[in-house]
């Protein structure tokens, strides 16, 4: 029997239809995951069905006895309460069980006869209700609720009132998980979660949690863990896809493949009725044409719209200038900043690193870990305390940021694309409407979308016209700072599309190639992009300490959980039992798989070069590279096999001096 039922569900805003008669049974423990565009309502339907605002038509029905929990944006916190204390009020029924059970023990003992009985009666059935809400066991579970969601024990007695947005949305979500209620209904809750934090919340719904949960998220990996049904929003109703989201993605193609024959079966239809409109206009006709004339204008403003997921993948974004092979050298990098108690807040300390051409680093950690000053301190919009920072040659940087002010609200996507590539490459390249339109269509803009000023459109919305623009911009480094924060599932697979690493699939055997071939660095909690488009990874852990993975996200889980495993398994040595303990060993000591860029200055045949004379020669070897490159690009180069083995060796010796001559720059002007 359903634990929840929606039927019918109707709903208008003014002219606009937000539901038309949607129906939703949730079951006992069946897990929900909700998708759709931004907009499409879903955040609505959810209120709807928890009750919080009322519905033009149809019934919402929660079975007897069952609780409902709602996941707020308006968290309703005490601003007095500590962190501890506004998590703890979950327990406000637990504590007022116990004070009555404090006052039928005070009772038992003046009790006797038939009033002795029905005390007993309730004291069981009090303790049974204890028990069942968690016995005397809730700080621990305060506790480890908290700490699963990223709050730190020296973070427990800060006052409510004292939080960010961010960690009062992270509070809410810990209580409501320690109210226990029969029914979840969880609107965006990783929105403020830090990988950690979503992996933990991930564990807790699939493994501990026995109730019923209605899930909307754009985490992917979430949904694949956690769900066993997708139901997606569209256009005021619903469509129900059994399994996780991968199994979703499959049956959803298929979907709109159906819906690309339809839309392009009516398009038929209206080009045949168009060219009888055109033959008989003006003839014996002409009645019946105009008639037919009237019936086809009307069909237009209902027709079917081309499924947009399914236009062409391929966005011919424009190559970029080739930089030198590195990137960004960062020698024994330091930063701190002093909290607001005047202690030392340790971003990041003796890093070290090297990022070459091509290379896509993915950039992790807890939330306030330093991820953006890092960033900023590596492309030098901001000073380090200790070490030295150096930019390779030819860099041309595209950064997009958290943040969209400088827009101009009167623009329409495809004039912003037109004109940020045409600022941003020194008007070297000049983008057609036509090809504007296009890549504003690659990134989910309809046709009518595409007329709308950017001043009216949503902080989503926004951030794909910026991220569009960034893409066209033909740049060879791209700094991504949170760029799927406020993006739905298909905006974010359709970046992820754009800048995917190439790779093979060893399962599948399906290869993925994306259209960028430049360098990335990374700031995401979305693992699935992370996954799709790092080679490399690199973890801030909030305590100043940094870990540098070589391999993507998936592989960098399997050595944590495969290294975990080897240290439970291996007992470690008792420090008293010999005369030293072993040094610790520093969080960025290199492992078989996790390891840093060396700082030590090494000397080379450049050596004796002074720096003018260096940027000479590379300057000569980057056009010669051009030129062999463009020689065999060249399809009857390939004809004669000795030339063509020639002129690869040739390029490999440029590459390799070129990259030699790179490092002694960098070493001579640290």
């Amino acid at each position: 029997m359903p634990v929840l039922t929606g039927t019918n569900l109707a709903l208008s805003f003014g002219e606009r239809e937000i539901l038309k008669g949607i129906s939703l049974s949730l079951e006992p423990k069946e897990k929900i995951g909700m998708v759709g565009r931004n907009g499409s309502g879903k955040s609505t339907l959810l209120k709807v069905l928890a009750g919080m605002i009322p519905h033009d038509a149809g019934s919402v029905v929660i079975q007897q006895g069952i609780r409902a929990g709602y996941l707020h944006q308006q968290h309703n916190l005490v601003p007095e309460d500590t962190l501890h204390e506004a998590a703890g009020r979950a327990f406000e029924m637990v504590e007022e069980l116990h004070e009555h059970l404090e006052r039928v023990y005070h009772d038992l003992g003046e009790a006797s006869g038939d009033q002795l009985d029905r005390l007993l009666k309730e004291q069981e059935r009090l303790e049974r209700a204890i028990e069942a809400a968690g016995g005397y066991t809730n700080s621990h579970k305060i506790d480890q609720v908290l700490h699963g969601l990223g709050f730190t024990d020296a973070q427990f007695e800060i006052k409510v009132k004292d939080l960010s947005g961010g960690q009062c949305a992270r509070v809410a979500l810990a209580k409501l998980l320690l109210e226990n209620p029969s029914i979840l209904l969880l609107d965006e809750p990783t929105n403020h979660l830090d990988v950690a934090g979503r992996e933990w919340l991930e564990d807790f719904l699939r493994d501990e949690y026995n109730g019923a949960v209605i899930l909307i998220s754009h985490d992917r990996y979430l949904l694949d863990r956690v769900v066993t049904r997708i139901v997606e929003v569209e256009d005021g109703k619903l469509v129900d896809y059994p399994g996780n989201y991968a199994a979703f993605r499959k049956q959803r193609i298929e979907r709109r493949m159906t819906m690309l024959r339809a839309y392009e079966k009516q398009q038929a239809v209206f080009k045949k009725e168009e060219a009888y409109i055109r033959q008989y206009k003006a003839g014996q006709r002409a009645k019946q044409a105009k008639g037919r004339e009237s019936k086809l204008d009307r069909d237009k403003l209902s027709a079917i719209e081309r499924p947009v997921e399914l236009d062409d993948m391929r966005m011919n974004l424009p190559k970029a200038d080739r930089s030198g092979d590195i990137v960004i050298a960062a020698r024994d990098i330091s930063k701190k900043y002093k909290n607001h108690d005047g202690t030392d807040k340790v971003l990041f300390t003796d890093l070290s690193l090297h990022i070459e051409r091509g290379q896509r680093w993915g950039i992790i950690g807890p939330n306030g870990a330093g991820k953006t000053t890092l960033i900023r301190s590596l492309l030098g919009e901001q000073s380090v305390d200790q070490g030295t920072i150096k930019l390779g040659s030819k860099l041309a940087v595209g950064h997009f940021t958290q943040t969209h002010d400088d827009l101009d609200p009167e623009k329409t996507v495809y004039r912003h694309i037109q004109d940020t590539i045409k600022k941003e490459t020194e008007e070297r390249v000049l983008m057609s409407e036509q090809d504007a339109r296009n890549l504003a269509g690659a990134f989910l803009f309809s046709g009518r979308d595409q007329e709308k000023p950017l001043g009216v459109m949503s902080g989503g919305e926004q951030a794909r016209a910026v991220l569009a623009a960034l893409l066209a911009s033909a740049k060879n480094v791209l700094v991504l700072d949170e760029p799927t924060n406020h993006l739905d599932i298909q905006a974010a697979e359709r970046l992820e599309s754009a800048i995917a690493r190439t790779y093979e699939n060893p399962k599948t055997g399906e290869k993925t190639t994306g259209e960028y071939d430049g360098t990335v660095l990374l700031i995401s909690h979305d693992r699935a992009l992370i996954d799709a488009v790092c080679d490399h990874i690199m973890v801030l852990d909030g305590e100043g300490n940094t870990e540098i993975f070589s391999g993507t996200y998936s592989e960098w889980k399997l050595t944590k959980e495969s290294r975990r495993e080897s240290s439970t398994r291996t007992p470690r040595p008792n420090p008293e039992s010999s005369d030293q303990a072993a040094p610790k060993q520093s969080s960025q000591t290199p492992s078989p798989q996790i390891a840093t860029q060396g700082s030590q200055v090494t000397k080379n045949k450049f050596s004796w070069m002074p720096i003018a004379k260096i940027e000479e020669r590379m300057t000569e070897l980057e056009i010669e590279i051009k030129r062999i490159e463009a020689k065999l690009g060249d399809a009857d180069v390939w004809i004669d096999y000795e030339k063509a083995n020639s002129l690869t060796e040739k390029l490999d010796e440029c590459k390799e001096e070129l990259s030699e001559l790179e490092l002694e720059w960098l070493n001579k002007s640290s």
